[in-house]
């Protein structure tokens, strides 16, 4: 059975397909230093490590997790913000054969223990402020180390000093007869230890857990090999079709997250290029980075994008430069795209932001705006070796362009399975007719007759009032395109009659100085753009929007608000009519 690739006639220079090696991410690495050992791999506060240091890091962490007793095919969990050690334990792991089962390192202490248990974990490493969670969590699930960490011990004797006389002030002492296994007596046991140490891993093999986002039910553990994460990065260096070695990419989102690991770091790595290390995110820190380190690449989610528009410190601050932004993680409204190329423009960019489209199961992005082509509300053409096609809603067959139906995507990146979930994974990965393996993403979308790919919502996020569907995302759109809105989320709220109703929260730009009259007008706009059926019943101002743990607009937040207060309205009229009447 032929598969359909019309993408490939809009690749120009982008090759059809790439041949992906048959070792671990950290022998591509390897060869990388080989190439350009005096290249910069990361930058962090201000200091600088070649990638010759870096892999001479990597084995003497990968040592001390093989003095410390972590084997072959063991998982490890790291709860670490952006910083030297999350990368040199990422790759250490790497390098003796065992899995990095990667975690938001905020999350709380119920979380920790259910990551823990259900990746099986034999250790752990955070960081010092982080000490008090897993202490408590300890309790429910005992590890054979707990490996503890600091800002301070990736900082030169001068700013090590500086940071324990601000910042370092305010981490909780840990209690001298703690359990655990401080970094500079985990690195001396590592040197100490003689023996082999290194595994040979193959492509195949699992080497990272990431973990969904939680937007379809219960978080799952998502299983990843060494051929997923460097199959990507190679996608993303000849898709992207502007990476150079030497120049450096901002890396401010979190490891934890597919978008950051796979293109903000393993992609840079593999070509030589420097990963910008930020561990933590704030919009006046944001604005002196760009101003400082200069970028040639950013990568984030929309949220991020719209947190740059409304920041007066960005205000003055050269972006030309910039070679690639590019956005994921979320879908990026026609709207902002428009808002943000202008501010790209207005601040001495000469590229334009480009969309992709991804899933953790893939490890992230497998669909991206071309280098040279760009369609109003499309995520792009595939990624060289991926495929693509749309599905009816719940079957294999296959609809014909323009038609709206599930995505289905394949190729190399494909995740191994859920971790300790097979229907699930039989549910998501299935073998079609044409012999291949195909992810089904619970995404809506269609594809053009060319191959450009347009997201249009999760299934999940569908709106059903009265018998019609309803898209929020499309809401969204037409909202955020009015003069006076910053951002906008559009969610389906109970109805006794129409089942769900729509309702918009809405960010209105900074300077908005009448919010009546902006009001008034977004309600003219709205009947204007959006048909009657579709039309939200409340638009409610905010100040901000919730959001994710990765950044994004955290919609269900906003549905389970709606649906306490539907409950207790229903609640407060139940009383009302059970409360005996005066006379």
């Amino acid at each position: 059975m032929t598969i359909k690739t019309p993408w490939l006639n809009y690749y120009a220079d982008v090759p059809h397909h790439l041949e992906y090696p048959e070792g671990s991410m950290f022998d591509v690495v390897k060869e990388t230093a080989l190439r350009f050992p005096e290249y910069i791999a990361y930058s962090f506060m201000g200091s600088h490590t070649s990638y010759k240091s870096f892999v001479e890091q990597t084995h003497a962490v990968a040592k001390a997790f093989y003095a410390a007793g972590i084997r072959e095919g063991q998982r490890v969990t790291l709860c670490l913000p952006n910083m030297p050690q999350t990368m040199m334990c990422f790759y250490a792991l790497n390098l003796i054969g065992a899995v990095s089962n990667m975690i938001h390192p905020l999350s709380s202490e119920g979380e920790i223990v259910f990551y823990l248990k259900d990746s099986k974990s034999a250790a752990a490493v955070t960081v010092d402020l982080f000490y008090g969670k897993f202490a408590a969590a300890c309790k429910e699930y005992e590890l054979s180390s707990l490996i503890i960490t600091s800002v301070a011990d990736a900082l030169s004797p001068l700013k090590r000093w500086g940071y324990k006389l601000t910042e370092g002030r305010k981490v909780p002492p840990i209690p001298a007869d703690a359990p655990i296994l401080h970094w500079k007596d985990f690195l001396a046991a590592g040197q100490a230890y003689q023996g082999q140490y290194i595994c040979n891993r193959k492509a195949a093999d699992e080497a990272v857990i990431l973990y969904s986002g939680g937007t379809t039910g219960i978080s799952k553990g998502i299983s990843l090999s060494n051929l997923n994460f460097n199959a990507l990065a190679m996608q993303t260096v000849a898709m992207g079709y502007c990476l150079e070695p030497g120049k450096a990419m901002l890396s401010v989102l979190p490891m934890f997250h597919g978008f950051s690991l796979g293109v903000c770091i393993h992609a840079m790595l593999y070509y030589g290029c420097r990963c910008i290390l930020v561990p933590r995110f704030n919009p006046a820190g944001y604005a002196e980075l760009l101003r400082k380190e200069k970028p040639n690449y950013i990568a984030a989610v929309p949220t991020l994008f719209e947190s740059l528009l409304r920041n007066p410190d960005m205000d003055g601050v050269d972006l030309s430069c910039l070679m690639g932004v590019f956005s994921g993680g979320d879908s990026l409204s026609v709207e902002l795209k428009k808002k943000v190329d202008i501010f790209l423009k207005e601040h001495n960019a000469t590229v334009e932001i480009r969309e992709g489209y991804g899933m953790t199961e893939s490890v992230t992005a497998s669909c991206l705006t071309p280098y040279n082509l760009s369609r109003e509300g499309s995520v792009g053409l595939p990624f060289p070796d991926m495929y693509y096609k749309i599905v009816a809603v719940g079957s294999q067959r296959e609809l014909p362009y323009n038609e709206e139906g599930e995505i289905c995507v394949s190729g190399p990146t494909l995740m191994k399975g859920y971790v300790n979930h097979p229907e699930e994974t039989a549910q998501a990965l299935q073998i079609h007719e044409d012999g291949l393996l195909w992810l089904h993403t619970g995404d809506l979308g269609l594809m053009d007759a060319d191959g450009f790919i347009y997201f249009r919502q999760r299934l999940k996020r569908m709106i059903i009032s009265s018998g019609y569907s309803i898209y929020p995302s499309q809401l969204e759109n037409i909202i955020d395109a009015h003069e006076s809105v910053l951002i906008s989320c559009v969610i389906g709220v109970p109805d006794a009659v129409k089942k769900q109703k729509v309702k918009a929260f809405v960010v209105l730009k900074p300077g908005v100085e009448d919010e009546a009259a902006a009001l008034d007008s977004l309600w003219e706009h709205c009947r204007r753009h959006i048909a009657k059926y579709s039309l939200p019943y409340e638009i409610a101002l905010r100040e901000d929007l919730p959001k994710t743990i990765v950044g994004k607009v955290a919609f269900k937040v906003l549905e389970a608000e709606e649906a306490l207060a539907h409950e207790q309205k229903q609640a407060t009229q139940t009383d009302e009519l059970l409360a005996p009447q005066q006379v």
